[in-house]
């Protein structure tokens, strides 16, 4: 009770000095955006937070010191968040949408080296690591929110929290044996194989993405996947 009277008291000091009362206002005022700010970042960082926590444990000190390191970006459809030779300092994480990386041929026909849906991580991933002009361009295939993550970001963590060196390991590994796997299909496997393989894996995918882009990331024509695709029917 007494504490409760002298807050009330305090307060009734401040409203008689109208200085006083307008930096109690401002103090106010930053404390409600610092709030609502945190809380913000917590919420974009949600699914990230979720993501990594499925490979390795997390403590709340290790997920808060992740929120310094990261930032949202957004792009429209048809945006490239990277282009051939520009410089590779980024990695990203997909948040909402698709993405699609790709080269150009000698030809200057589209080869699709991956898609990246929802929770997905995608990089020019030599370059990015070896701080080189990037070989590829990545590209939104519909509008898309990713975080990003700066290659010296990506060092800061991996001293600063110590489980993020595990689950990069693990995430690298993956990567590796989905790519390794992907080299043996396209070598030994006939293109209608390949092609029922990405409609198992990736269903989302499949359904978002052009029957051009599909085709181009398993290495046929469009009237070669037209083809397989009347065959299934």
């Amino acid at each position: 009770m007494y504490c409760y009277s002298y807050k009330v008291i305090q307060l009734a000091e401040i409203l008689q000095h109208p200085i006083t009362w307008l930096f109690f206002y401002l103090d106010s005022l930053v404390n409600y955006f610092r709030i609502y700010f945190y809380s913000n970042c917590h919420l974009v960082l949600e699914d990230l937070i979720k993501h990594i926590s499925k490979r390795v444990h997390l403590s709340i000190e290790e997920a808060d010191l992740l929120l310094d390191f990261f930032s949202e970006a957004t792009f429209q459809k048809k945006e490239f968040l990277l282009q051939k030779d520009q410089q590779c300092t980024d990695l990203f994480f997909v948040r909402e949408g698709i993405l699609r990386s790709f080269f150009l041929n000698e030809s200057g026909k589209e080869c699709t080296v991956m898609f990246a849906a929802k929770d997905w991580w995608i990089t020019d991933m030599p370059c990015f690591l070896n701080r080189r002009p990037a070989m590829i361009s990545i590209q939104a295939i519909e509008n898309s929110s990713v975080l990003t993550l700066n290659k010296n970001d990506l060092e800061r963590i991996f001293d600063s929290v110590p489980s993020f060196n595990i689950f990069f390991r693990k995430l690298m590994e993956n990567a590796y044996c989905r790519e390794q796997l992907r080299m043996i299909e396209n070598l030994s496997l006939p293109a209608s194989e390949r092609y029922e393989n990405f409609l198992r894996k990736y269903p989302d995918v499949a359904s978002k993405v052009s029957l051009k882009q599909i085709a181009s990331y398993l290495g046929i024509t469009p009237e070669f996947l037209s083809m397989l695709r009347s065959n299934r029917k």
